[in-house]
């Protein structure tokens, strides 16, 4: 007898877990961004701004079509490559998350777009900023930050209309990224007057620029304008001291605009002439973003670099879109990012017809004592 009273009550257990069980629903959310490589600084403070926004969101117990709802995070390293960026991409497809967040360079997010329209998985980036993303109008594609046509044309300003500089060199990396946001602000230094008395390009895992620097040294330029990233502007910008450039400006989108740079430039002092761009408010200015950042910086000591706070807002948006469709299906939650009006840590988010963030804020930054501070 005692033994049945114990089988009965084991059996009401597993009943009862059972039941739990299925009233508890696991979503998936992609995130790709470069994990390996020299821009794996980027990646992982990317990933940590979704790691955040998921603990954050389970702490809600949210539900969504009756079930109770436990996120959890599918991470991809792309590597900053476009191939293995699409691999990521069809490899999130194939395990059916729900939504994506990512990726970080333009150079991968673009082809990755439609491999996600394709299969019917809405994506959101915080960091890729190529105007080129959105001009498919893919209704998958939605970006929370400002592209470059307003850090490129913000930073020409700055140079001609501020600084009042008239001659400027302009180098870019070959990439997506790069290469748009130099032609940006080329376009609008030559539309304000100024003169651009060279232009070099390099690549993405160059760290020797001695030619090409010593080249446009003989052009005497009052500035250079870089497109790329933090891992070549860094030793750039050694190299610019080595070769008595200490006058020179020099410019870049959000690429550099990070907390690493100082390290990568080992102290230069050419870093203190340094000048650039990046989407939305600085932290300090943002609606949730002293709060957010002592949090991060808690949880992810000494590894924040730019974009994890549009990272953490990305995939509340995500969610947001399926509490309001009250669904977790792509194919029917979708329809409701466009519809989108969240209010976020970094700003409230509210999309154009295209994917685009709506009225995208641009702050430009300079080092002060090797810190970046906002202008």
């Amino acid at each position: 007898m005692q033994f049945q009273l114990k089988l009965t009550a084991a059996m009401a257990i597993a009943a009862a877990c059972g039941v739990a069980g299925a009233q508890e629903q696991v979503v998936k959310i992609g995130h790709v961004a470069p994990l390996s490589g020299a821009q794996a600084h980027y990646g992982k403070d990317n990933e940590n701004g979704v790691r955040m926004a998921i603990e954050d969101l389970n702490a809600q117990k949210i539900k969504i079509g009756g079930k109770t709802i436990k996120f959890e995070i599918q991470a991809e390293d792309d590597a900053a490559d476009p191939k293995q960026g699409t691999a990521a991409a069809q490899k999130l497809c194939d395990a059916k998350v729900s939504g994506v967040v990512g990726h970080l360079n333009s150079g991968t997010t673009i082809p990755a777009s439609k491999v996600y329209n394709d299969c019917g998985i809405p994506h959101v980036t915080g960091a890729a900023t190529n105007p080129n993303l959105t001009k498919p109008a893919y209704k998958t594609t939605y970006r929370i930050i400002a592209n470059d046509n307003a850090l490129g044309a913000a930073l020409a300003l700055h140079a001609a209309d501020k600084l009042k500089l008239k001659k400027v060199a302009i180098i870019d990396d070959r990439t997506a990224y790069g290469q748009g946001v130099a032609e940006v602000f080329k376009k609008t230094a030559v539309s304000k007057g100024m003169t651009v008395v060279d232009e070099q390009f390099t690549n993405d895992k160059a760290t020797d620029f001695m030619a090409i620097l010593t080249a446009i040294k003989a052009k005497n330029p009052d500035a250079i304008f870089f497109g790329g990233m933090d891992p070549q502007a860094g030793p750039m910008l050694r190299q610019m001291e080595q070769l008595g450039m200490g006058n020179v400006k020099y410019f870049g989108g959000d690429g550099i605009c990070t907390a690493e740079i100082a390290k990568l430039s080992a102290g230069a002092k050419t870093l203190g002439n340094v000048v650039c761009a990046e989407g939305g408010a600085s932290l300090a200015k943002m609606p949730g973003g002293t709060a957010w950042k002592d949090k991060y910086d808690k949880k992810y000591p000494n590894q924040f670099q730019v974009y994890s706070p549009y990272t953490y807002d990305a995939t509340f948006v995500l969610v947001d879109a399926m509490k309001r469709a009250n669904s977790v299906d792509p194919k029917v939650y979708t329809k409701e990012l466009a519809k989108t009006n969240y209010k976020g840590v970094t700003s409230t988010i509210a999309f154009e017809a295209n994917g685009e963030l709506k009225n995208a804020a641009t702050t430009l930054y300079t080092y002060k004592e090797g810190k970046k501070t906002p202008m």
